[in-house]
C-alpha cells in the first residue's frame, strides 16, 4: 500500500493550491536523485520508463506488469510521493479497476489514467486518438471505485482529445473527469499560451501542465505557468534527456580515448548518492556484517 506519509504529502500538495515543479523519474536511481535534490514529488514518465526498461519508444509496448514492477522499485527507494503512469488502464473499466488497485498496492500516491485508444502513444507524437466519451468516463469511474475499495490514491485524469477533437471537447471531458472524482486534471498538449489560459480558466481542480522540451506545449517559465493557473508542471523527459546526453558524450570521448572526467561524477559522491554511506551506518551495529565488508 502507499506509504501513509506519502499519501498525506500528496493530499496536502493537491489541497495547497501551491505550484510544484515535478521532474520525472524513470527508475529507482533517478527517483532517488530527484528526492536528494529537494523535490517534494516525482512522476514516473511512461516515455522515460519505456526507454529505460525495454529500450523502446512509448507506444504501448510495456506491459502492465512491467510498468507496475518499475513503479514498485521506485516507491521502495524513495519517501516522497510517486505519481505513476497507468496509461489507458490496460483494457476496459474492469481492467482499469485492477490497474489502479495494483498501483495502490505498489505504494504509488497517484496514478494517471488517460482516454487514448490502446495501444496508447506519447502525447507529443503522431498517430494518437481517443476513445468515446462514455468509455473515457467509465475509466475514471472505475479508477475512483478502485480507490474506494482498495485504499487511497490520487486519480490523475488525462485527456488527449484536443489533438483530434479540439480544445472544447478536451475541456468538457476534463470538467466531467473532475465531477466524477478525479483529483488532478491533465489536458495534454495545448498548442499555445491562449489554449493554456483557457484550460485554467474553464477547468476546475488541481491542473497539470506537461512540459516536453521541444514538444507541442510552450515551455513557459515556471512563474508564468503558475500565474496562468497551473498547480503542477510535469517535466517528463528532462532528467532522462540530460542523462542520455551525458552518457553519449562520455561514450564518444571514450571511443576516441579522450578526456572524460568532466562528464562523470566523483566516485565518493556517486557512492554516497547510491546509498553506500547509509548502508555502512545501518550495518555498523551488526558484527557479522562488519566482518563481511
Amino acid at each position: 500500500m502507499a506509504k501513509p506519509s506519502s499519501m498525506i504529502a500528496m493530499r496536502n500538495i493537491i489541497a495547497s493550491g501551491d505550484f510544484y515543479a515535478v521532474p520525472s523519474c524513470f527508475d529507482a536511481l533517478s527517483a532517488k536523485l530527484i528526492e536528494q535534490a529537494g523535490f517534494e514529488l516525482t512522476f514516473m514518465s511512461g516515455f522515460a520508463a519505456s526507454a529505460s526498461r525495454i529500450g523502446a519508444p512509448d507506444l504501448g509496448l510495456m506491459t502492465y506488469s512491467e510498468v507496475l514492477d518499475q513503479a514498485r522499485n521506485i516507491t521502495d527507494a524513495i519517501s516522497i510521493p510517486l505519481m505513476a503512469d497507468g496509461d489507458t488502464g490496460y483494457g476496459n473499466a474492469m481492467n482499469t479497476r485492477r490497474t489502479v488497485a495494483g498501483f495502490i498496492k505498489a505504494g504509488c500516491a497517484a496514478v494517471l489514467i488517460e482516454d487514448q485508444l490502446a495501444p496508447k502513444r506519447c502525447g507529443h507524437t503522431k498517430g494518437k486518438d481517443v476513445v468515446g466519451r462514455d468509455e473515457a468516463y467509465d475509466r475514471i469511474k472505475a479508477s475512483v471505485d478502485a480507490r474506494e475499495e482498495t485504499g487511497d490514491i490520487a486519480i490523475l485524469a488525462r485527456t488527449d482529445s484536443n489533438h483530434t477533437h479540439g480544445l472544447g471537447e478536451a475541456i468538457e471531458r476534463a470538467q466531467k473527469f473532475h465531477e466524477l472524482g478525479a483529483d488532478l486534471i491533465f489536458i495534454e498538449a495545448p498548442k499555445n499560451e491562449d489554449e493554456m489560459r483557457r484550460i485554467c480558466a474553464e477547468v476546475p481542480g488541481c491542473l497539470i501542465a506537461n512540459i516536453v522540451e521541444g514538444g507541442i506545449t510552450p515551455d513557459l517559465p515556471m512563474n508564468e505557468l503558475k500565474d496562468i493557473g497551473y498547480h503542477i508542471a510535469l517535466y517528463p523527459l528532462t532528467v532522462m534527456s540530460a542523462a542520455m546526453k551525458a552518457m553519449t558524450q562520455t561514450l564518444e570521448a571514450m571511443r576516441h580515448d579522450g578526456p572524460r572526467a568532466q562528464h562523470i561524477m566523483d566516485f565518493g559522491e556517486l557512492r554516497q548518492r547510491v546509498g553506500f554511506d547509509d548502508y555502512y551506518e545501518a550495518s555498523s551495529g551488526y558484527e557479522a556484517t562488519r566482518r563481511d565488508e
